[in-house]
């Protein structure tokens, strides 16, 4: 896993040059946040399972066809494994604010999700929706905070998604 720090560095590394400008202002930029990174960090931690389950509410008052026969939620197995990967969503999804970078996400969920869900028949649309859901409520629970830096590793998982 790269965090903004490593990418920027290997970068310049790779290329044998010396951190310009650009690369210093994009690190005061990640030093700059890191206070707010570590407040929306410490808010995921200490509330993560009712964000999580305050997700799969909206989301399954939105689209309640998804836990009737047939839906991708039926059955006590298929909704644990739909909160597991809601889970996993936020953990990640956190891990990726930290770092100030999305890298983590491509290596530990994006790389082969999607062909994964499509053979097992899961579909995406609900997907991006709990996904969307996490960053609402998250949203909401931290109005004063930069909601960009709430917004992009989710905005990275969904569009990576659809």
């Amino acid at each position: 896993m790269q965090d903004a720090i490593t990418s920027i560095v290997n970068k310049y590394d790779l290329t044998g040059r010396y951190l310009d400008s650009k690369a210093i202002n994009e690190l005061k930029s990640y030093f700059d946040t890191g206070l707010s990174r570590i407040m929306i960090a410490e808010l995921i931690n200490q509330d993560a399972a009712g964000i999580i389950q305050a997700a799969a509410t909206k989301l399954y008052e939105e689209q309640p066809e998804l836990l009737r026969p047939g839906g991708n939620s039926y059955t006590t197995r298929r909704y644990t494994a739909c909160l597991r990967d809601i889970e996993y969503y936020l953990r990640y999804a956190s891990y990726a604010l930290i770092a100030g970078s999305n890298n983590i996400l491509d290596e530990r969920v994006l790389d082969g999700l999607r062909d994964t869900y499509n053979s097992l028949q899961v579909p995406i649309a609900p997907t991006v929706r709990a996904i969307n859901c996490l960053k609402e409520i998250i949203l909401e629970k931290l109005e004063s905070t930069d909601k960009l830096l709430i917004e992009e590793p989710f905005k990275y998982l969904t569009e990576a998604l659809k």
